[in-house]
């Protein structure tokens, strides 16, 4: 019997032997985490487009008429000041040709593009475009009437050389004729 004892000692040593070197059966894995909970945000809506309109008022002013400006113009005139209307009345004024206009619009231009206001925000590039374009055309108009007054200069000069060469000519022309005067052959 203590064979079968000695047996029966060695078959529950082998068995644990054989469950220490086995791994152990695997825990169920933890359940996955919900995902995380992604609150969408939704971007606020975009600024209302506030230059989009005032580029197609540019082009309805373009179509007018020079009276049909300056109606526009005094229409403006009476309504509230904002960065809007004086942008409008810029516009205006750069289109109408009178003396002064475009130094009047680029003044109005320049407060609108240098404001503080937080209503003029939206207008500031614009503002600071059309600005541009009205010291451009100042610069252009002012050289264009140094040309002219050169060449109405040029044309006052021209004419009076023209009237000393006439008076030269009609000088001339009542001057006895001379004798010419050439080898003279003797026989």
């Amino acid at each position: 019997m203590t064979y079968k004892l000695a047996l029966t000692v060695l078959a529950c040593l082998t068995l644990a032997a054989c469950t220490l070197n086995s791994p152990l059966p695997a825990e169920p894995a933890p359940a996955p985490a919900p995902p995380p909970v992604v609150e969408v945000v939704t971007p606020p809506p975009p600024p209302p487009d506030e230059v989009g309109p005032l580029l197609s008022y540019h082009q309805s002013l373009r179509r007018m008429s020079q009276g049909e400006l300056v109606k526009e113009l005094s229409g403006l005139g009476l309504q509230q000041r904002s960065p809007r209307v004086a942008i409008q009345m810029g516009m205006a004024l750069m289109l109408t040709r009178g003396s002064g206009d475009l130094a009047r619009a680029q003044a109005l231009l320049d407060s609108v593009a240098t404001s503080a206001d937080v209503e003029a925000a939206p207008f500031r590039p614009l503002a600071q475009l059309l600005s541009s374009n009205c010291a451009e055309a100042r610069r252009l108009a002012d050289h264009a009437d140094r040309l002219a007054a050169q060449q109405k200069d040029s044309q006052r000069r021209i004419d009076q050389l023209s009237e000393m060469l006439e008076g030269l000519k009609t000088i001339e022309r009542t001057l006895p004729a001379r004798p010419a005067t050439g080898p003279q052959v003797t026989k």
